[in-house]
């Protein structure tokens, strides 16, 4: 039967308008005024505002790491996004394997309990010739991305100059580079010494992972950008100085994008120093105030393209269970590394925080306007990433991903509202003005207030198109 959504306010990336919304099947039918169908469902969304789902472009699910792994998987993870109002999730392939198809293969395997949609980049960890030519395969099995790191010597790190050759295998081929920018040299000298000194608490994390390597990778990773005449999509931007070398890269016509994470917007290197100050430990680390204020004129300001969660938790105790969906669940978690920062498993919570967390700090405090919400955690994810207007539009064609957002709802939010499959949440006790009503999914509501309505194994696979537009 078809889904008629009635007398809500649209949200686009450009514009908002009155308009009810015709869904048939999976698709978006038909947009307009005082629609009549016979014998549609009617989804009363008066007072409402209707949003295209999020799209997440940056999570971590089932991640090995540190002796354990992830604590969300590709059902829980995008469980907790649908809650939050997010319809696709962007996961990374590792390249574990001596192929890259190999590694592609053995991800889609966990990844086809999803219960929504999702697609992948490829970690690119390794490079040689063999590799090189094996790139343009990607595009036949959907993927049109990579990701490079300059740090993590040794595991993830590629040197300067195969990542050049990987920028300029990516532009022959209408792919996208992504980069993880820190100087992992000096990572390596600092934390050997503060072990050495015997600085083992979770704030010497970001003391040995300072702001300037950030800075200065950002940077440098452009100029091989440049070199190369590739583009670059710099991930999880965490400090105000990266702002500061994108704008400068963009205003010289680089073609160079960026993207940061709610908890660059508003933690600091303060929450480390906390008894709990583990749940804070992510790469790279949250910084310093200035960086949180800078960032936020970055997003703002339209210097910053997207806002993903590099979503990855971990028990804060995984020593003690948690119940969830009715049954006991404990995973070895930050408890690891009780003696030692760097045996904290890295990484945050986030996935299912995003839209609620923003609406009230970016829209509700005048940061953003919606439409810029939409775009940043919606529409131009899907543009860079191949998705539009499959994803990321209210459109006719589209796919029937829709939120039904509540602005005037209140919440006192924290970890029983996120549904992230973990023992905490960082914005625990925020008071938060706007949340979700429903989420449909390809046209099916998947979410109802606080009823889950999905199933693991609903979501689809995206295979994303070459030659995304860069923002």
């Amino acid at each position: 039967m078809a889904i008629l959504i009635k007398g809500g306010m649209l949200v686009t990336a450009e514009e908002s308008f009155s308009a009810d919304i015709l869904v048939e099947g999976e698709k978006i039918l038909q947009i307009g005024p005082n629609l009549q169908v016979a014998e549609a469902e009617v989804v009363d969304a008066t007072g409402k505002m209707i949003l295209p789902g999020g799209v997440d472009p940056h999570v971590h699910l089932d991640l090995p790491m540190f002796g354990t792994v992830s604590s969300d998987d590709h059902y829980t993870g995008t469980k907790a996004a649908a809650f939050g109002g997010t319809t696709t999730i962007i996961d990374f392939v590792s390249l574990d394997f001596p192929t890259l198809r190999e590694s592609v293969d053995k991800w889609h395997v966990k990844a086809e309990k999803a219960a929504v949609d999702y697609s992948a980049h490829m970690n690119l960890t390794r490079f040689d010739e063999k590799i090189a030519a094996e790139i343009p395969s990607l595009r036949g099995m959907g993927i049109t991305t990579l990701k490079v790191f300059t740090a993590y010597n040794g595991r993830l790190r590629l040197d300067d100059g195969n990542i050049f050759k990987a920028l300029r295998v990516a532009r022959d081929n209408g792919m996208l580079v992504m980069l993880h920018a820190e100087n992992g040299d000096v990572i390596d000298i600092l934390v050997a010494e503060a072990l050495a000194a015997g600085h083992r608490t979770p704030e010497w994390h970001a003391r040995t992972r300072p702001a300037w390597g950030a800075v200065e990778s950002a940077l440098r990773a452009f100029a091989l950008a440049a070199s190369a005449d590739a583009p670059l999509y710099l991930v999880h931007m965490n400090t105000g100085g990266e702002v500061d070398m994108l704008q400068y890269a963009r205003e010289r016509g680089l073609k160079v994008m960026g993207e940061t994470c709610p908890q660059y917007l508003f933690f600091t290197e303060d929450d480390l120093r906390r008894p709990d100050g583990a749940k804070w430990v992510c790469s790279p680390p949250v910084r310093m105030k200035t960086d949180n204020a800078r960032l936020w004129e970055g997003v703002s300001g339209g210097t910053i393209q997207t806002i993903g969660t590099d979503h990855c938790p971990f028990f804060f105790d995984g020593t003690k269970p948690i119940l969830y969906e009715g049954k006991p669940v404990a995973i070895p978690g930050k408890e690891l590394g009780a003696d030692d920062f760097t045996k904290i498993p890295n990484g945050l919570p986030g996935v299912g925080d995003r839209l609620p967390i923003l609406w009230t700090t970016g829209v509700g405090s005048g940061k953003l306007t919606a439409n810029q919400f939409v775009a940043l955690t919606s529409t131009n994810p899907a543009k860079i990433f191949g998705l539009y207007p499959h994803k990321g539009a209210l459109l006719p064609g589209s796919d029937a991903d829709i939120v039904i957002w509540d602005p005037q709802k209140k919440v006192k939010y924290g970890v029983t509202l996120s549904h992230q499959r973990t023992d905490y949440n960082l914005y625990e006790g925020w008071e938060l003005t706007g949340m979700p009503e429903k989420v449909f999914l390809r046209g099916q509501c998947i979410v109802d207030g606080g009823r889950w309505l999905g199933k693991a194994g609903k979501g689809q696979f995206l295979p994303r198109r070459p030659g995304a537009p860069v923002l």
